[in-house]
């Protein structure tokens, strides 16, 4: 059965009356950590239910448009119409089913940087960065630029955004990593053949009970003005913001908003979450040194290449997918790489990317 396949728990309805009851006891939030996890879990429950329910009437509405079509009903192009409903509805669940990890659900912190090269590098740097803004702008997410440090002749140095929507960080994740470019340069007389790299990190948007302590002498605070892109966002006061991080070194910076106490705000989100990113990572080697096990892809590999010349391809080297049309990729159109590594992922059968030199 379709429903069957995509749910968590084999009786989701009982399952979901268990917690009501759990959530409706006095000493219910006594233990605010779990009291926490209880309604995360009855959230996702109840979004199951009203998937399968979804999912049901569809089918229902099939089997009568099948009943119409045998009586001798013309029903050929709602049936075509219903059948792709169908379809998209069970692709989406099936995509929401893969994303059941901690911080799947939250906004995503982005932060692209491009590879040694100048000029080459930093031009596909922004090139990903309006990739990356259009595909969640196809999603109906919210984009917002936190800190875009231009380079010298083209493109982008650093830039740090946020992307707010559901599940936006699970999505993203599928996409951190190198990736590569080949084409003739704009930027060469001689219209050779370039290769440039990026690399893409993404981070959770960390949920408020979730604390990180981050005591007020471990940080440096700087203020300076915005080197942004131009025009009316460019502050003409000292209201952007850096933050050092003195124990690891960590530094982010954010010039977005025009009040210094926003900075701030925004660029100890940002720190947070990469504090917060840094500890699991390091609990994840002492597990694996225990263990002794390795990453199938480590951060530093190419994931995806992007070759506009001698021909047009881009292609995921974790999952092989293929795309000839590189402009429509882009341009945003990145669900397919990213359902293909989400399928493999939760397989295991992800292939090991491919080294960044190559």
């Amino acid at each position: 059965m379709i429903c069957g396949a995509i749910f968590d728990a084999a009786h989701p309805a009982s399952e979901l009356e268990r917690l009501e009851a759990l959530i409706g006891a006095p000493d219910f939030w006594k233990d605010q950590q779990g009291a926490q996890k209880t309604l995360q879990r009855r959230r996702r429950l109840s979004e199951d239910l009203e998937l399968r329910d979804r999912l049901t009437a569809k089918i229902d509405d099939l089997g009568v448009l099948i009943e119409w079509g045998e009586a001798g009903e013309d029903v050929a192009g709602d049936l075509a119409r219903a059948l792709d409903a169908l379809d998209a509805e069970v692709e989406a669940g099936e995509v929401k089913k893969m994303l059941g990890g901690e911080h799947d659900r939250a906004n995503a912190i982005v932060t692209i940087h491009p590879g040694a090269g100048g000029v080459e590098s930093q031009d596909w740097a922004e090139m990903l960065l309006r990739m990356y803004l259009k595909w969640a702008e196809k999603r109906g997410f919210k984009r917002e630029i936190l800190d875009y440090q231009p380079g010298e002749e083209a493109g982008v140095k650093s830039v740090t955004f946020t992307v707010t929507g559901e599940n936006a960080f699970g999505l993203l994740s599928a996409e951190a990593g190198v990736h590569r470019l080949v084409r003739i340069s704009p930027f060469d007389q001689a219209a050779r053949r370039h290769t440039s790299f990026a690399s893409l990190y993404v981070w959770p948007e960390l949920d408020d009970e979730i604390d990180i302590d981050i005591p007020e002498g471990d940080l440096r605070i700087d203020t300076f003005r915005s080197s942004g892109a131009g025009g009316q966002h460019v502050n003409v006061t000292d209201s952007a913001v850096r933050l050092t991080h003195l124990p690891t070194g960590l530094v982010v910076s954010c010039q977005n908003e025009r009040s210094q106490h926003k900075n701030r705000d925004s660029a100890m989100k940002v720190l947070k979450a990469k504090l917060y990113d840094r500890a699991l990572k390091e609990q994840q080697a002492k597990l694996d040194q225990i263990g002794g096990s390795k990453k199938d892809i480590a951060f530093g590999s190419q994931i995806r290449s992007y070759v506009l010349q001698p021909y047009q391809m881009a292609k995921d080297h974790r999952t092989k997918v293929e795309v000839g049309d590189v402009e429509r990729v882009l341009a945003g159109d990145l669900d397919g790489f990213i359902k293909a590594y989400l399928m493999r992922k939760a397989a295991g059968t992800l292939a090991v990317a491919e080294d960044g030199d190559g």
